[in-house]
């Protein structure tokens, strides 16, 4: 205890962390506040029965990825989840398509030229994810709660028009909030706007739970409660481990002397995380698995958005594991190239003991990845899906959302991602780390 006090000592310390954390709390505050500003020309105290309708299924999904901002018919209500759709839609094409494979390779300028597409791509979604989440309003709560249709005599469709303007820049607000942490504070923005509005909803969850445990008219209610809070709290372990989970290739450097100095000579080792793609699979996968609500309002395609809208059901769950997995293999190959790995070592003298150097060395590489990725995106795909099995055995709809990686995963990864940036602050001048033995092993560990 005392050490962590004085860690926590340490980072006050240092004048830039310091400010770095400041910034990123005032951001998160904005953000947090404007989940309230409800939507102008709507009552907000009307607006119950979308509190309601979205605590179901996918969109109970989307409001706890928002902090809440959905149900409030706030000005964030869409969240960044269309930033997400588009960065998906971008770097699958940056896969397929030689003229975003041309832009991967330019370096910093090209990564710049594809963050304009995915943020104009995003204003697309959002032109037609604005006017579906506006029906829903109207279809959810009373006409009496649209003021400015009911009382000030605007039409309909004029007042749709503005409230999707409004949704369209009150997400790119938020993109633009996520780029300010992630350039000017700790962690990545994006991720943790994210994560404050699925931690914003966990007391709400919690709550609702044992409110629920309690009215249980079955002797075990209470008991259950703590069953189920021992069950998350192992998830939770499982959930570190596989983002923590690593296997160590070893690299021999040879010796070399220039001058009177001798360099190499010695054994290191090449960290293979079995989970490399961190929670952007999941991540990812949920944002393809919100497109059918889009169908929902089309009387051909309603039967498959209501099936794959079922949050409990076969073929929802099904599907969302199955992207899970194709999406970690994706993400690992995007950010591990193994090419560039052995022309690395190559360079710097080293070698794998037992495999040829160059091409071999690629190979060997490539397939020692691919064995880790296998049983971590089918662990990560069983631990997506897990919130489903806990609402058939009984849990809150609200609460057996944080047994899963939509959740509990990303809030994991990214809490640790930021410890890390933090700690490396602490050791880069000198001062203990957050762990008393070994550092802390966040997403960025490749």
């Amino acid at each position: 205890m005392k050490r962590l006090i004085q860690t926590i000592k340490n980072i006050f310390k240092i004048e830039e962390l310091r400010k770095r954390i400041g910034y990123t709390v005032l951001l998160l505050l904005v953000y947090r506040l404007g989940s309230f500003i409800v939507l102008p020309g709507i009552d907000s105290t009307m607006i119950a029965n979308m509190q309601d309708f979205s605590q179901e299924g996918l969109v109970g999904l989307l409001n706890m990825f928002s902090g809440g901002a959905f149900g409030n018919a706030s000005i964030f209500a869409l969240g960044v989840m269309p930033y997400i759709s588009a960065s998906i839609v971008i770097q699958l094409l940056g896969v397929f398509v030689p003229y975003f494979k041309k832009l991967q390779m330019e370096g910093e300028s090209g990564r710049r030229k594809m963050n304009q597409l995915t943020r104009y791509l995003t204003i697309v979604i959002l032109c037609i994810q604005g006017p579906a989440y506006m029906a829903a309003l109207h279809n959810q709560i009373p006409e009496e709660a649209f003021i400015a249709i009911y009382r000030l005599g605007w039409s309909s469709f004029l007042f749709n028009i503005v409230s999707t303007v409004i949704l369209i820049g009150g997400t790119m607000f938020v993109m633009w909030l996520g780029e300010r942490i992630t350039d000017r504070g700790i962690g990545n923005g994006i991720s943790l706007i994210i994560m404050v509005g699925i931690i914003a909803r966990l007391p709400y969850a919690l709550v609702a739970e044992i409110g629920e445990k309690a009215s249980s008219s079955a002797a075990g209610g209470l008991l259950m409660l703590v069953v189920e809070l021992i069950i998350l709290f192992f998830v939770f372990v499982a959930a570190i481990a596989l983002v923590q989970g690593v296997r160590k290739v070893p690299v021999q450097y040879a010796k070399r002397v220039v001058g009177n100095k001798q360099y190499g000579g010695v054994r290191q080792y090449i960290p293979m995380k079995i989970n490399a793609a961190g929670v952007m699979p999941i991540i990812f996968a949920q944002a393809l698995m919100l497109f059918p609500l889009i169908f929902s309002n089309f009387e051909a395609t309603r039967g498959f958005a209501a099936t794959m809208s079922n949050y409990t059901g076969f073929w929802y769950n099904l599907v969302f594991f199955f992207f899970v997995v194709i999406f970690t293999f994706f993400y690992t190959a995007v950010t591990v190239n193994p090419t560039m790995m052995a022309e690395d070592m190559k360079k710097n003298g080293g070698f794998i003991p037992g495999v040829k150097p160059g091409k071999k060395t690629v190979e060997y590489l490539d397939s020692i990845m691919s064995r880790v990725t296998l049983p971590g995106s089918i662990f990560l795909g069983l631990i997506a899906i897990l919130p489903a099995f806990a609402m058939l055995l009984g849990v809150n709809n609200q609460f057996a959302s944080f047994y899963g990686g939509t959740s509990l995963l990303i809030l994991v990864g990214v809490v640790l991602d930021t410890l890390q940036q933090i700690e490396s602050h602490l050791l880069m001048r000198h001062y203990d780390g957050l762990m008393k033995t070994g550092r802390l092993k966040g997403r960025s560990g490749m």
